[in-house]
């Protein structure tokens, strides 16, 4: 087969003389074309297999000319002038570029024909020996035993020798984009690389949640590879957007964005920055193009639900949540479960007392013996005595046969007093007897009988302020709170919210026969700004009410209560009013104390220097929690 060349040269001399050279040596000229748009249009049409390009043309368009050629697979040579000297020394630099100078000799053009035409098909052997080499690891990414996130990390170190980068973001885009789940890596070092997800960024930029879920979700990629450099990238993010935070954040020049679509037809994004500028061009949009399916298949494999363990969603013997006040819950767990200290359990409605006290005692020696629960708000008051200790035949109207009390059907286990805060004063001063001399009376019986139990109480009262106005004893609330462990309410942990939806989803989809695999953004989105003054129950009821509702496969819409604007926090905690509030509440506990056994500073796990250091900071005075 006779191979065609395209010649590129805007004398006509030259060109001419060219093509005799060639056609007498066998090839066919398929044309000469004076500039770089009319040998795009002959590229196109003609499809040599060889072009010759005046090096001339090195501008912009002879750049655009030069990455077709390039994306087309097209072998080519540039042709110098002996006068252009400084351009022909970079050339003979240039040990991948092969060049021919003017004027031509026949035995030369030959020559450097072949030269081109080897490097050339030795480099395509050459990249595809290398994209061979990069699908292998994807596949061995996908199936190795590893964390989601070591798995997205290997994947970007893999894509680091291709599409070179200092940032990279990934997540799903616009409306099907859960912005908590995003993760990012910052590269620090050669081979080093530092996680930049939604959390990280928050702490970063000092920008609240809520604002960074709404840039997350109004940033939209679109379906097209493509990329923008120096002024380009800053003219094209003129809007508020999650890259334009980045861009400017971590000073970047150079952006290249690839939307991949994934089987359920949702885009995922790959966000790649840099802080060179001119970095990004035709062959990284070549090789992305080239691997959107093979990274896409990859990705499925990391982001299917079945790749999520159960050990990765259930934070702590199956309660649901990762954030740094739940951990601090369970790390109190884990203390005190093994011991038999009275435990108080404090925290808002809907919290989940009653799951903190299962996990005290199925973690504690008494996990096979009886757990027997008792809420002191749900009885009449006149009842509470009785169904504590019990009662003989004939005690009183209506006792026609002896009744056993929950302290003795605890005995050698655990009783959970729940809503300990309401039981009457005249019960309270009965039960800290039991408490001190481990022995109940039945009402009509005439011995006292002995116990083992531990108490386990739970209230959404202060008790405190319940003891000074004068509706709690004090030695009581002494004799339960040795080990006081306080729940944060959902608002303070909103980090979480994603793994509960998804958690409360999966229950009633089991339940009312549904397939919902999710929400979308604007829904989580409304569930970020919301005050949630009923907890996880609410939380739990409202998913229960949308899957029952929902017609689709992802609930799109829900109607949020509304108990008044106190109700509703449309600006979330910040994390230094947290940790404010996280230690206000450990002083509080500790009446003030911060060093030494049992203060503040040892349940915080610091130096007492440090947290009296962060609490002059944050303007916290020990003494208004002193006694």
């Amino acid at each position: 087969m006779i191979e065609k060349i395209l010649i590129v040269e805007d004398q006509f001399i030259e060109a001419n003389d060219l093509r005799f050279i060639l056609e007498k040596s066998g090839y066919c000229v398929c044309g000469i074309a004076k500039n770089v748009p009319a040998a795009l249009k002959m590229i196109e049409k003609e499809k040599p297999g060889v072009v010759l390009v005046d090096a001339f043309f090195q501008g912009t368009a002879g750049i655009k000319l030069s990455e077709t050629l390039r994306r087309e697979g097209i072998t080519f040579l540039y042709t110098y002038s002996n006068a252009n000297r400084e351009e022909l020394e970079k050339a003979k630099k240039n040990k991948n570029l092969c060049y021919l100078v003017k004027p031509y000799k026949k035995k030369d053009l030959l020559k450097t024909l072949e030269q081109a035409r080897y490097k050339h098909e030795n480099g395509l052997t050459a990249i595809s020996e290398k994209e061979e080499e990069f699908k292998k690891k994807l596949k061995m990414i996908g199936a190795d035993k590893i964390s989601h996130e070591e798995k997205m990390l290997q994947m970007a170190q893999n894509i680091q020798g291709h599409i070179p980068f200092d940032f990279i973001y990934m997540g799903f885009d616009g409306i099907d984009s859960n912005v908590q789940e995003d993760i990012g890596f910052n590269r620090i070092g050669f081979n080093e690389y530092q996680k930049a997800g939604i959390k990280e960024l928050q702490v970063i930029t000092n920008l609240e949640a809520a604002k960074l879920f709404s840039l997350g979700h109004d940033t939209q990629s679109g379906s097209k590879i493509s990329y923008y450099n120096g002024q380009k990238l800053r003219d094209h993010f003129n809007q508020p957007s999650l890259q334009k935070l980045i861009v400017e954040t971590f000073r970047m020049e150079s952006h290249l964005m690839m939307p991949l679509l994934m089987k359920d037809k949702r885009l995922y994004k790959l966000y790649f920055f840099s802080r060179r500028p001119e970095v990004y061009n035709t062959t990284h949009l070549q090789f992305a193009e080239k691997f959107k399916n093979s990274l896409s298949s990859m990705l499925e494999k990391v982001l299917e639900p079945a790749e999520t363990t159960t050990q990765d969603i259930l934070g702590f013997e199956g309660i649901i949540g990762k954030s740094n006040l739940l951990l601090n819950v369970f790390e109190q767990i884990r203390q005190v479960a093994p011991l038999d200290t009275s435990v108080l359990i404090l925290g808002e409605s809907g919290t989940g007392k009653e799951r903190i006290a299962d996990c005290i005692h199925n973690l504690s020696s008494r996990k096979k013996n009886p757990f027997v629960k008792i809420s002191c708000a749900a009885l009449p008051a006149g009842l509470i005595e009785s169904e504590l200790f019990g009662h003989e035949k004939g005690a009183f109207t209506g006792a026609v046969s002896r009744k056993i009390g929950k302290f003795e059907m605890a005995h050698k286990g655990t009783l959970f007093l729940d809503e300990i805060g309401e039981m009457p004063l005249e019960l309270q001063t009965k039960l800290l007897r039991v408490l001190q001399e481990k022995e109940i009376d039945r009402i009509g019986g005439d011995k006292p009988i002995k116990i083992d139990v531990r108490i386990i109480a739970a209230t959404n009262r202060v008790l405190e302020k319940e003891v000074a106005e004068g509706r709690f004893r004090l030695d009581l609330y002494y004799r339960l709170s040795i080990f006081p462990i306080q729940l944060p309410a959902l608002r303070d942990r909103l980090e979480d919210l994603p793994l509960l939806i998804n958690h409360f989803i999966k229950i009633y989809n089991e339940k009312c026969g549904k397939a919902v695999t999710g929400v979308f953004a604007k829904v989580l989105q409304q569930f970020m700004v919301y005050n949630w003054p009923g907890n996880i129950r609410e939380l739990e009821n409202l998913i229960q009410r949308s899957v029952i509702l929902s017609r689709d496969t992802v609930i799109n819409e829900v109607v949020m209560p509304n108990f008044g604007t106190s109700s509703i926090n449309l600006a979330p905690k910040s994390i230094q009013d947290n940790e404010r509030s996280h230690i206000i509440e450990i002083v509080k506990k500790c009446r003030g104390k911060i060093s030494g056994v049992g203060g503040a500073a040892e349940i915080l796990k610091v130096p007492h220097t440090t947290l009296n250091s962060k609490m002059k900071k944050l303007g916290i005075q020990r003494n208004n929690y002193t006694q």
